[in-house]
């Protein structure tokens, strides 16, 4: 499985394109870190006596966490390295299952849309349909991320 791509500018991309990222495996000090940055200490995923009587029979990653993973998996290809300006968003986003502790998560992506912006000539939009996966297949994380990426 590839780890790093070369840096690509709005050229370099094209409709179809695909990358693929590293796996990880997803740590109580993920879950921990994510819970103090964000300053959420909700118990259904730092409370491992309580979350056992829940749904999920155990803790389960935040929803902002596995959104926060998959943006990084994007960036930890280098596809966009020196060359993003922004991140402008997401059309959609769906985390139809669960991450728990201990999964093994990895990111698919397809470049679904490049197009020129006539407000800048400096960069184009360039926007990267993603599915993140566990160790088992089971999808995570689907979305488009949107990005404002840099011209030669």
């Amino acid at each position: 499985m590839p780890y790093s791509y070369t840096p690509h500018h709005f050229e370099d991309f094209e409709e179809g394109q695909t990358f693929e990222s590293v796996g990880r495996t997803v740590t109580e000090y993920d879950f921990v870190m994510h819970s103090a940055f964000a300053g959420d200490w909700t118990e259904l995923h730092t409370n491992k006596e309580y979350a056992e009587g829940e749904e999920f029979g155990e803790r389960v990653a935040h929803g902002p966490m596995t959104f926060v993973l998959a943006t990084g998996f994007v960036y930890r290809t280098g596809i966009l390295e020196r060359t993003v300006l922004a991140f402008l968003g997401m059309n959609y986003m769906d985390i139809p299952n669960p991450v728990h502790m201990d999964d093994t998560i990895s990111l698919d992506m397809e470049v679904v849309e490049t197009k020129h912006i006539s407000s800048r000539d400096d960069a184009g939009l360039v926007v990267i349909d993603t599915t993140m996966t566990n160790q088992e297949d089971t999808v995570v994380f689907e979305g488009d991320m949107k990005f404002l990426i840099k011209k030669e």
